[in-house]
């Protein structure tokens, strides 16, 4: 009887690992061709015109220090989704020579291309 018991469990532990495996997998599938290089998603703001949310991605390739930041709409396809916009700056503009992050500099540039983003697009005559 405990050895069928010790049998069992190994094999619910070897059942759930599988599924462990599977469901992760699967996931990370997901992961790689709806959210790419995503790290935050929201919604539209309150009182906002549009109604879509962003998607804000950013990148920084290995052994480069090239850091790409950018904002689009959720929803591309929606009537008020605006132009992406990003920025690719070096990571050594925002910081000392120490190695500390001088966090003003990245705000700035940040504020910037969220205001560049937010602008209106020009109508053409």
């Amino acid at each position: 009887m405990i050895i069928c018991l010790v049998i069992y469990s190994q094999v619910c532990v070897i059942f759930d690992s599988g599924k462990y495996i599977v469901f992760n997998g699967l996931l990370q599938l997901i992961i790689h061709t709806k959210e790419k290089n995503a790290i935050l998603f929201t919604y539209p703001p309150e009182g906002s015109f549009t109604s879509t949310g962003l998607v804000i991605s950013s990148k920084l390739p290995r052994f480069s220090d090239l850091y790409t930041l950018s904002i689009a709409s959720a929803d591309p396809n929606s009537i008020s989704a605006g132009k992406p916009v990003e920025f690719t700056k070096s990571v050594t503009q925002w910081f000392t020579k120490d190695g500390v992050l001088v966090e003003g500099l990245f705000w700035k540039d940040v504020l910037a291309l969220i205001d560049a983003y937010a602008q209106e697009p020009k109508k053409k005559k």
